[in-house]
């Protein structure tokens, strides 16, 4: 496993829409190529979600990714050429959703594959469903993380 040392941050030195979370990692959100007055999501929104994630890492041992935004005419396609860009690609749980398109689809990489199988990334897709359906994104996201980082333990 490799580490660097980053610089100490201070929030308040942060631009808008960003947030230091409680892990240590700063959390931001933009529109892509626009500049933005509001971020799409609320500073508690991305906490819990960094939270998740982080604790479904430790939990398990494998990198758990969220990608919100435009996977392309075929989302599957999209989610299939986004999952070896994502850090440690080949441990890590990617679940992405466009939401213009209404889809979410989750990978998981190829040395987790008996881990993170069908059945476990359909586990995830059905927790954040019900959530995304009642238009609550990180809930469904957080669900998704949870229940799947349940399934694949240690």
């Amino acid at each position: 496993m490799a580490s660097s040392k980053w610089p100490a941050v201070v929030e308040t030195d942060l631009p808008h829409g960003f947030a230091l979370t409680s892990s240590g990692r700063v959390s931001g959100v933009h529109e892509p190529g626009t500049e933005f007055r509001r971020p799409p999501f609320s500073d508690h929104e991305r906490v819990a979600l960094d939270n998740a994630l982080t604790e479904a890492t430790r939990a398990t041992g494998v990198r758990f990714t969220v990608f919100i935004g435009d996977l392309g005419g075929d989302p599957a396609a999209g989610a299939d050429a986004l999952l070896p860009t994502v850090p440690d690609a080949e441990r890590a749980v990617l679940i992405a959703v466009s939401p213009n398109d209404r889809a979410i689809e989750v990978r998981s990489g190829h040395e987790i594959e008996d881990r993170a199988n069908d059945r476990v990334c359909q586990l995830g897709v059905t927790a954040a469903s019900s959530s995304f359906r009642q238009g609550q994104l990180i809930d469904g996201l957080v669900s998704a993380v949870r229940v799947m980082a349940a399934a694949i333990g240690r």
